[in-house]
């Protein structure tokens, strides 16, 4: 078993307005760097490898928090959402209407036109999962809460047709063991990063 530990990046300007990021690569905003500033880490993660998503708002997160440049992994960047990027989903609900609420009913394979679905993102995460499987080594992730949401998917077999049993909480971890194969379920959530206790 592996400890796989996922961080959502601190917030940007886009995140406080309410707007899609996707593959944006919309840095923190000076709240959200002053926020991940005051984040501490849960001393279980201490002796962990540090990997993050290519995009600067983690890529920053991750060193702040590591105190150090952090490798990046592309397979852990944010769902693509295309044409939908640097809008407000009311927006698009509103413009949309009847359409959009067909397409969020599809859940795992909700896609944005020409962008990615959650079941996409789940199959480019999969060799990640098995790789730190098979490595054995304790692995914190800082990456978005698409890749986050479906980890957690796989771990409790959630299609996304409805709600989540649980919402999980910005400024936490998110902890999970890995088996053998790299299949992920929930060792603990919503762990805070405000006090360094775990």
């Amino acid at each position: 078993m592996t400890l796989l530990a996922l961080i959502r990046h601190g917030p940007t300007e886009w995140n406080e307005n309410g707007l899609v990021q996707g593959r944006s690569d919309i840095p923190l905003s000076e709240r959200g760097r002053a926020e991940v500033t005051q984040w501490q880490v849960p001393d279980l993660l201490e002796g962990f490898d540090w990997i993050a998503s290519p995009l600067s708002r983690a890529q920053e997160t991750a060193q702040i928090l590591s105190g150090r440049p952090v490798p990046g992994d592309a397979r852990l960047v944010e769902m693509d959402w295309a044409v939908w990027e640097g809008r407000t989903l009311p927006d698009l609900r509103a413009e949309l209407g009847d359409l959009m609420t067909a397409w969020e009913a599809r859940g795992l394979d909700f896609r944005a036109p020409g962008g990615e679905s959650p079941r996409e993102v789940q199959a480019r995460l999969r060799p990640f999962l098995a790789e730190r499987a098979e490595a054995g080594k304790p692995t914190v992730a800082v990456c978005h809460r698409g890749v986050i949401r479906a980890v957690y998917s796989l771990a409790i077999d959630w299609d996304m047709t409805c709600k989540p049993p649980r919402r999980l909480a910005d400024s936490t971890v998110q902890l999970f063991r890995l088996a053998d194969d790299g299949t992920p379920s929930v060792h603990a959530l919503d762990l805070p990063l405000t006090d360094g206790a775990a």
